[in-house]
């Protein structure tokens, strides 16, 4: 609660929730790669813990860390309290079928994110955009949906759009521009996705945001496929 209300001071315009994530997901690269978290590490958003004090496992420091922070009991009647004690609108991240979907716009959230986290939680996951469409199907329209993981390029988020995405988010492009330059990085990363964003538009015919549709894309699931004689 005093997370959502130091959120609320600061100017936050929503909150995003992640449903999916009562465990953290076996990180065998964390693994491999040695990493612990720094006893001089801290968050600024959650000043007062000390992140040193983390047990030693055979997992990652991270999933360590997360694993004390989890509370494993929280369920759907959580997103219905959380939306008692704040006037920002609630997202929910994590959001991969259609069921959850209906779920999400039961317990009055305001917006899903569709999310697999970078496939890091469970390996098998499904791709985001191959989730896409049955949760924007199953929300009729009720609430807006966004799409999260495996943005690249321009393009990408052309065709997020066309299947009924309200917006998308960006996560590794931005991390690695900003490790490779710094502001510069990212600020220049962003304008190639805004470029090639644009020029798809304008290539498919579209003079605005508005009139890009399911029509301009096809999938694989489209048509029924042909098996071939033997």
């Amino acid at each position: 609660m005093q997370l959502v209300k130091r959120a609320e001071r600061a100017g936050f315009k929503a909150i995003a929730l992640t449903v999916d994530t009562p465990r953290l997901g076996r990180r065998e690269a964390d693994i491999k790669n040695r990493f612990v978290l720094p006893p001089n590490l801290s968050l600024k958003n959650f000043e007062g813990l000390d992140l040193g004090k983390i047990d030693k496992t055979d997992d990652s420091g991270l999933a360590s860390y997360v694993a004390g922070q989890v509370d494993r009991s929280l369920s759907w009647k959580d997103v219905k309290w959380l939306k008692t004690i704040t006037h920002l609108p609630i997202l929910l991240k994590g959001v991969l079928t259609a069921e959850d979907a209906r779920l999400a716009v039961e317990s009055g959230a305001a917006g899903i994110i569709v999310s697999n986290h970078g496939a890091r939680q469970l390996d098998y996951a499904p791709a985001t955009v191959m989730a896409l469409e049955e949760v924007v199907k199953a929300v009729q329209g009720r609430l807006p949906v966004f799409l999260d993981g495996g943005i690249r390029r321009g393009t990408d988020v052309f065709k997020a759009l066309a299947l009924g995405a309200s917006g998308v988010f960006i996560g590794r492009p931005v991390v690695f521009s900003l490790a490779v330059d710094g502001e510069a990085g990212v600020r220049k990363v962003l304008q190639m996705l805004h470029d090639e964003f644009e020029l798809t538009m304008a290539l498919s015919g579209c003079r605005s945001i508005k009139e890009i549709s399911r029509s301009h894309i096809t999938t694989p699931w489209d048509s029924p496929r042909v098996t071939p004689r033997l």
